[in-house]
């Protein structure tokens, strides 16, 4: 005989909060039907890190954006940590000593550590001649994987209020890019998306991303939910 799945005590495991941002008529909200797989491949006449470049600082300005719309929401009483879904985020200084800070402190350290990065002549060059540093793909992954980590906080904990301000379309197409952006370059490890892959599935499934080998699958994202995780 195969043992019960159930707890000791007989109780059934509480169900799942619904994930609104999954529901059809949310889902299917763009504010356009482009191709965003074609959007994101390298021009043959542009040089990779260029191309890196340009799609990191304007990912960077669009989710600083989008966050912005709800940033009233998210406060330290009503994001006490840095959730999503059932994994807790926390943030490490330069001297790798880990902070547990709220959610919308993590956001600020995020997107504060962005600016500095981009907006540096050494490591984002944009006059004629400055050569990127070796270190620079590195960076990249580093600034997409904390994006990510606030796109996805903004679906799982303030997407009631993104849809009070219509603004799911645009949050859906947003996420969209980015992903297909991300998946093209491997720049983040699919594990670290791993929590966000239902809706990865639903989002980018039309966009031509199904077929992509990142191993991104949903298949993997069931057991993951089970219980809380820090990073």
């Amino acid at each position: 005989c195969r043992k019960s799945k159930g707890k000791p005590n007989g109780k059934k495991p509480a169900p799942e909060e619904k994930k609104l941002y999954l529901e059809p008529e949310y889902t299917k909200s763009r504010i356009t039907d482009f191709e965003f797989k074609e959007l994101v491949m390298l021009p043959r006449e542009i040089d990779l890190n260029e191309w890196l470049a340009s799609n990191t600082t304007t990912f960077f300005h669009h989710i600083n954006l989008q966050y912005s719309t709800i940033s009233e929401f998210c406060t330290g009483e009503s994001c006490q940590t840095m959730a999503v879904c059932n994994t807790q985020y926390y943030w490490y200084d330069e001297r790798g000593k880990k902070i547990k800070c709220t959610a919308p402190q993590y956001v600020d350290f995020v997107m504060s550590s962005v600016q500095k990065l981009v907006t540096d002549e050494d490591v984002f060059p944009t006059k004629y001649g400055k050569e990127f540093p070796n270190s620079f793909e590195s960076l990249v992954k580093k600034i997409c994987k904390y994006l990510f980590h606030v796109l996805a906080h903004i679906y799982s904990s303030h997407f009631k209020e993104t849809l009070a301000l219509e603004l799911h379309g645009h949050l859906n197409t947003l996420y969209t890019h980015f992903i297909l952006f991300i998946r093209e370059f491997n720049l983040v490890d699919p594990k670290e998306t791993t929590i966000m892959d239902d809706l990865t599935e639903v989002l980018c499934s039309s966009s031509g991303s199904s077929s992509n080998g990142s191993g991104n699958g949903g298949s993997n994202s069931a057991g993951a939910q089970n219980h809380v995780k820090e990073r």
